[in-house]
């Protein structure tokens, strides 16, 4: 049975993702580039179909181009180690964790702000006086 080949926007729509971010990652080398048909116009197959999912899938967790692009190689070279794919997922969520507590503390500098608020004039809001610039302040 001949191999179903997929357009760049059926693929975009497969995968939730934009046609230009598909020509992207062509661009960058994160996705092959595909057989052309008789008309030039690109023909994408399952292969491809199955990188894009797992690069989207990357990107929606989180993971940098250039994690991506280290999880894809070794996804490649499957009696490999998975150590190194270990040490990328442990690297990433050290960097969620450290996010995490960075909005934990700007939700507590939000908070102290909305705390001293009095509802009284603009000209006496506390919140508008923290996010002045010291040097404006008389």
């Amino acid at each position: 049975m001949a191999q179903r080949f997929l357009a760049i926007g059926e693929l975009a729509r497969r995968t939730n993702t934009k046609v230009e971010t598909v020509r992207y990652y062509e661009r960058i080398g994160l996705l092959s580039a595909p057989a052309r048909t008789g008309g030039n116009y690109r023909a994408y197959s399952s292969q491809h179909l199955a990188r894009l999912s797992f690069i989207r899938r990357s990107r929606d967790l989180g993971f940098s181009l250039d994690q991506v692009r280290t999880l894809l190689d070794l996804s490649d070279q499957q009696a490999r180690s998975c150590e190194a794919v270990d040490a990328i997922a442990r690297e990433h969520r050290d960097e969620v964790d450290r996010k995490i507590a960075d909005l934990q503390a700007l939700r507590r500098e939000l908070d102290n702000m909305i705390d001293q608020c009095r509802h009284g004039t603009v000209a006496d809001c506390r919140i508008i006086e923290a996010l002045s610039p010291a040097t404006t302040r008389v």
